[in-house]
């Protein structure tokens, strides 16, 4: 079941690939250094990145971009919930557009293709862990993508001189609970 997307602007979804990292690397530190989206201070060189982008395909799972007139517009990736067995049927997403391109349905198309792809490999449930409360562009389009509110983490860090909340949504992917 995937979620309507309807961008803006015509968005191409496709696997990530090397070339592609320094691209994410600079879409990403503008979100460290500028936003509460991650809890990161300091932005992760590229070759940390390529790194990350490693540790999710070698474990299976999607590291996508979006491309808007042949450019890199944002990306998303799936990765581990937690460490423990237990928590093997589920998976964290992650979504980052570029600055200049927020607001065009970038985030949505990535979400969907994301969703689509975790469902397909066989996940159980979908975890978001957004940063910052008052994050209501990211809430929304995991609101939009079925995500439901899970909870909040109160003042669980500290970015730009405040404490910051984390708030925790989640959407089922496969079969019932009780399957």
């Amino acid at each position: 079941m995937r979620p309507e997307v309807q961008p803006d602007i015509p968005v191409r979804v496709r696997d990530s690939v090397a070339g592609d990292m320094t691209a994410i690397q600079a879409i990403y530190a503008h979100h460290v250094l500028k936003g509460l989206g991650s809890f990161e201070e300091v932005p992760p060189d590229v070759d940390e990145m390529i790194a990350r982008r490693g540790r999710s395909l070698a474990v299976g799972l999607p590291h996508l971009v979006a491309e808007v007139d042949g450019a890199i517009a944002g990306f998303a990736y799936a990765g581990p919930f937690r460490e423990r067995s237990a928590y093997r049927h589920t998976v964290e997403n992650s979504v980052y557009v570029a600055p200049d391109r927020r607001g065009e349905g970038v985030g949505q198309a990535l979400l969907a293709v994301l969703i689509e792809r975790c469902t397909q490999i066989g996940f159980h449930q979908m975890v978001a862990v957004i940063g910052d409360s008052e994050n209501l562009a990211s809430i929304r389009l995991h609101e939009q993508a079925g995500f439901r509110r899970a909870g909040v983490l109160r003042s669980v860090g500290h970015k730009f001189g405040r404490w910051v909340d984390s708030v925790l949504m989640q959407r089922q992917l496969n079969a019932p609970d009780d399957s």
